[in-house]
């Protein structure tokens, strides 16, 4: 006979333990990915090189500043200051922010910028019921969000250790989750605006993880970027390992994930025409200083300004972390990303995006300067091109 009490208690059992995993974790008990399909070696040539953009990423070592202020007969909410990660935390942090705007009984709302945090910030605001105007000096294609590299990175220097505890992590692991979700939401529109994409690490020895770098800190000594990585990790698969001969690059040792992939021109689009058909509207302006604000009809304003709180703030907690990408011409069927030497490179449907991330992370710290380095852009064109030489043979 069948022991249905056994029975019962063995399946719950079962049910529990697979409960405990993540999706992710029960993928990684065998192999995540199919074999290696024939990829597309990219075209790196410095003719195919056709654009060099530079950004400046808007870091606080405290963190993205989300707090309301009454400024003269306005109330602020500031929503600024994410670093290199506006693009994958812009809809958890727009939860945090328009709560805030909402508190003060108000029915419509300002955004003040128009690009990925103020964006988000105002679709958010209406999704939450509130009547939403953005005023901004730039639209895309002008806004520095336009200039991002377009890959899920929820923790790039987003914050110092020094500077944060666990009230913070805790806040950055649930901005994180919910930009994840909202993303996928996204995913199949017409354009791809978000998509997932392969991504490989290439190396000419085996992997060792170095510690952060120590960054210098402009009011004196050093700090290091917080280190996250772990905390949302069942989010995207683990790395997996590929073998000599089972992939087409010049480097003996070759990992393989997956990663979300933004890609920009599309999602810009899509969101400027969501907020629209939701009855918002741009308004040109630009703004000087916090006497502007009498300008805006609005009592309450959402302030997504990015680097430009510094200037419009006065705020100097505000530092620039310069970023610089070389655009080569997009390739059919070129799908992936790849690292290599401390280049970075994706392949979006708008270009294949290269930023050279040497040394470490001290590359652009602290550098306002927004002209483009192309002598810097076409050596990393040229490091690119290496790996798709020859073959790949197995270590001794």
């Amino acid at each position: 006979m069948i022991d249905r009490r056994k029975l019962l208690r063995d399946t719950l059992v079962g049910a529990a333990g697979l409960a405990a995993l993540s999706p992710m974790r029960l993928l990684a008990q065998g192999p995540l990915f199919a074999p290696e399909p024939g990829l597309v070696p990219i075209l790196a040539r410095q003719d195919r090189m056709f654009r060099v953009s530079v950004c400046l990423r808007p870091f606080r070592a405290a963190g993205p500043r989300i707090e309301l202020e009454e400024i003269g007969s306005k109330k602020v909410v500031h929503h600024y200051g994410h670093g290199g990660s506006g693009w994958s935390l812009s809809w958890g942090s727009a939860q945090e922010a328009v709560p805030l705007a909402i508190a003060t009984g108000a029915k419509e709302v300002a955004v003040i910028g128009a690009g990925a945090i103020g964006m988000t910030t105002a679709i958010t605001a209406q999704r939450m019921g509130m009547k939403v105007t953005i005023y901004a000096k730039e639209r895309f294609p002008a806004v520095r969000s336009a200039r991002a590299t377009g890959t899920w990175s929820p923790a790039s220097r987003v914050a110092m250790q020094g500077a944060v505890g666990a009230p913070f992590e805790e806040k950055w692991e649930r901005m994180t989750r919910a930009t994840f979700a909202m993303h996928q939401s996204y995913l199949g529109l017409p354009g791809n605006p978000v998509e997932w994409s392969d991504r490989y690490a290439l190396s000419d020895t085996p992997f060792v993880k170095t510690p952060h770098a120590a960054i210098p800190m402009p009011g004196g000594g050093t700090d290091h970027f917080v280190d996250y990585e772990d905390k949302t990790k069942d989010l995207t698969p683990a790395q997996e390992t590929l073998a000599p001969g089972t992939h087409p690059f010049a480097t003996p040792f070759v990992r393989k994930t997956s990663s979300m992939l933004y890609n920009v021109a599309d999602l810009m689009h899509q969101l400027e025409a969501e907020f629209q058909l939701a009855g918002g509207r741009f308004v040109p302006m630009e703004l000087h200083g916090v006497e502007d604000f009498k300008a805006i009809r609005e009592k309450v304003i959402i302030n997504c300004t990015g680097y430009g709180a510094r200037a419009l703030m006065k705020d100097e907690s505000v530092i620039p972390v310069r970023g610089q990408l070389a655009w080569l011409l997009p390739q059919p069927g070129a799908t992936y990303g790849l690292n290599y030497k401390k280049m970075s490179l994706l392949s979006r449907r708008d270009g294949i995006v290269i930023q050279n991330l040497a040394p470490d992370e001290t590359q652009g710290f602290n550098d306002a300067n927004e002209t483009p380095d192309y002598a810097t852009a076409r050596a990393s064109v040229d490091i690119i091109a290496s790996i798709f030489a020859t073959p790949a043979k197995a270590p001794a």
